[in-house]
């Protein structure tokens, strides 16, 4: 028998009070607040459960057995957790003192098939001129940030977006957390690692970046920025690593690029304000805003913005699609169109330079000849 077989029969056992929920499809995040207090979220809403643990004692051992199988250890000095399940899920965890209603365990699920933008047509979060838009920028080696906050559903986009990158290219995909699932043939996944008990084995997402320079990518796809590797990106991006994407926690476009900016000063290099600035708005040319809306659970994607560089010490942005709300449905449904402009992006002839006549049919407005 497998170490993974014996985990899995083991992890069963552990986390049998919210098995039924690790196996609905339906259920994209499972939540456990104490042993006695479970939600779920269900198709973008948050449920309670009457799901619970029969002591705080059997959830903390299920903590510890999912830390044992990652090779971590979990207690008092170290009460966080971050690890993955033998299906991709990621489990995030903090235990008492640091969490003081009990054990906090986080699961979000992994995805059996990647999101495609077909499918966030269909679910209503994009449109067809949205989707041909996004695939021809992609082609068109623009630098995209797809921005939102906490469960709006950045990393689906980013892997819808992916879809659009011709086989031929070498993609290499960077990430705290295994989550993305590319369809391209040649494509290399590095995902970071956290340090031992005595701080050793630790790699992070910014050496990671720095490797994956040296190893020819047509394309790099960072999972999340989070701290000083922004700045690494970004210098990517205005150096021949053009057609790069990621995701950051922001709830504007504006807000996006002054997260970049902040995040890039971050790093060990001292920079001026003005020139992490001005590297921000060279590099990033496209952003995708996401938002969730509580009152149907619905993500979307609200804004589609080209950034433009700068006037003076502000960020000049472009609206290109932007979301407008036209009631209800009868279900309860929100109703919304993302709505062309009328704005035309400064990069508006590529698309026929590059001969991509045979792609533009629902994005006519947005190219010129």
């Amino acid at each position: 028998m497998s170490r993974e077989a014996i985990f899995e029969a083991s992890l069963g056992y552990f986390l049998h009070p919210i098995r039924e929920f690790l196996d609905d499809e339906t259920v994209s995040e499972i939540m456990v607040n104490g042993y006695d207090d479970v939600y779920i979220e269900r198709r973008g809403r948050l449920i309670k459960t009457e799901a619970q643990f029969i002591s705080e004692d059997a959830l903390l051992s299920a903590v510890h057995n999912v830390a044992q199988y990652v090779g971590r250890e979990v207690d008092e000095n170290r009460p966080i957790l971050d690890a993955r399940l033998p299906d991709g899920s990621r489990v995030h965890a903090i235990i008492p003192p640091s969490a003081r209603g009990g054990t906090y365990l986080n699961i979000r699920k992994f995805l059996r098939s990647a999101m495609t933008l077909e499918d966030l047509i269909r679910f209503g979060s994009l449109n067809e001129a949205g989707r041909e838009f996004l695939e021809i920028c992609v082609r068109l080696h623009k630098n995209i940030v797809v921005s939102g906050g906490t469960g709006t559903g950045k990393t689906s986009m980013l892997n819808a977006m992916s879809t659009a990158i011709p086989d031929e290219e070498r993609v290499i995909v960077i990430e705290d957390s295994s989550e993305l699932r590319m369809s391209q043939p040649h494509c290399l996944y590095m995902e970071a690692q956290q340090a031992d008990a005595y701080g050793k084995g630790g790699l992070s997402i910014r050496q990671l970046f720095k490797a994956s320079l040296r190893m020819r990518p047509d394309r790099i796809v960072v999972g999340e920025v989070r701290s000083g590797e922004a700045l690494d990106m970004i210098q990517a991006m205005i150096s021949g690593h053009a057609g790069s994407m990621t995701t950051v926690h922001a709830s504007t476009p504006y807000d996006s690029l002054v997260r970049l900016e902040t995040l890039s000063l971050m790093s060990d290099v001292s920079l001026p304000v003005y020139v992490a600035r001005a590297q921000v708005a060279s590099a990033i040319h496209v952003i995708v805003q996401l938002a969730r809306f509580s009152e149907d659970g619905s993500r979307r994607v609200t804004r589609i913005t080209e950034a433009c560089g700068l006037d003076g010490e502000k960020y000049v942005l472009r609206d290109l699609f932007v979301s407008r709300m036209k009631g209800k449905r009868f279900d309860g449904r929100l109703l919304a169109d993302l709505e062309l402009t009328g704005n035309l992006p400064t990069f508006c002839r590529e698309a026929y330079e590059q001969a991509m006549d045979d792609r533009i049919k629902h994005s006519q407005a947005l190219w010129k000849k």
